[in-house]
């Protein structure tokens, strides 16, 4: 007798549930899942920001979506509401309910939201772990910006950092400066020379805290005092300052991700100390620190069409292991 077949079952796509109905433990998997490819992918620790996501989850003070199969939860995305503007801080899917449309329906949802809210007329996506890292459509291409970045990595075992050969000219305008290490009283002084440092350049169309004082003081502050660039380290942090003035002229602070791992998370400069050894000798002193301190690697991100920058990071040995995109949507 013929076998008899029994029908597939049907498959279902994952159901999207407020992030405020689930708790932490829901979410362990996934963030277990999402610490481990941070880990393996970038050389960083994501631990502390999903201990952030699970401190918040449990105070149901995370606004975003999951989705969930079959109890289990497949990705989740959560946004934050700065004034006129919208963050999408994280966005991920576990590997074996990977897909771009699982991706666009917890970013669909997430935009839905902060649409809504009639103060906001901007939002900001930086999202590394979306999946090809390269441009694809997205939700509200109408109202879209995209922006190539390269997060970049330096072997600091085989790294050369000797003191750069400077032209006669280039040398006097850099006997101007001294660098010192980093310290919270120029903090005000910093959040000036970034506002100054950023006005036209491209990153401030991806971020606009660098737009203002004020928000390239938020900026600062965030970097200092939260984990999502890794934990400040003071000791590889420094200032240079005019000899002549007494200004600030550039700054090169620095984090780390891991035991072993450093970050820059930020370096900029007046537009008067440009092109004259400035940057390359702050990153080289705050690169030296982080080797000193035990690191082995040194990571940064930077956008991809700022060549002058990425030439000054190869020259260093740095090389790019993942592109992806910031994202802007604005004029909704």
């Amino acid at each position: 007798m013929a076998a008899r077949l029994e029908p597939a079952p049907e498959s279902h796509s994952p159901t999207l549930v407020d992030l405020r109905h689930l708790r932490s433990e829901d979410l362990d998997p996934l963030l277990d899942e999402e610490v481990a490819l941070w880990r393996d992918m970038l050389d960083w620790d994501f631990g502390k920001s999903a201990d952030l996501v699970r401190r918040f989850v449990d105070m149901r003070a995370l606004n975003g979506y999951a989705l969930v199969s079959d109890g289990e939860t497949a990705g989740y995305a959560y946004y934050v509401v700065e004034e006129h503007k919208g963050l999408v801080g994280d966005l991920f899917v576990r590997e074996a309910f990977s897909s771009a449309e699982n991706e666009d329906r917890l970013l669909e949802a997430s935009l839905d939201s902060l649409t809504r809210a009639p103060q906001l007329t901007r939002i900001e996506s930086q999202l590394m772990m979306l999946q090809g890292g390269g441009w694809r459509r997205m939700p509200l291409e109408r109202w879209l910006s995209g922006f190539a970045r390269n997060f970049m990595m330096l072997d600091l075992a085989q790294a050369q950092l000797n003191p750069a050969r400077t032209s006669r000219a280039a040398g006097s305008a850099a006997e101007r400066i001294y660098i010192t290490r980093w310290s919270e009283q120029y903090q005000d002084a910093a959040a000036q020379l970034i506002a100054a440092a950023y006005q036209g350049h491209v990153d401030s169309l991806i971020n606009d805290q660098y737009r203002s004082v004020a928000g390239a003081r938020r900026f600062l502050f965030n970097i200092v005092q939260y984990p999502g660039c890794g934990v400040f380290f003071k000791p590889a942090s420094l200032a240079a300052f005019d000899r002549f003035n007494g200004r600030i002229c550039g700054i090169c602070l620095a984090s780390l991700v891991m035991p072993h791992c450093g970050h820059i998370t930020q370096i900029c400069l007046a537009p008067w100390a440009r092109g004259v050894g400035i940057g390359y000798e702050l990153l080289r002193q705050s690169l030296q620190l982080l080797r000193d301190a035990g690191c082995r690697k040194t990571s940064l991100t930077v956008t991809a069409s700022n060549r002058e920058a990425i030439k000054l990071y190869e020259d260093m040995g740095f090389t790019t292991i993942r592109s992806f995109y910031a994202y802007v949507w604005e004029g909704f």
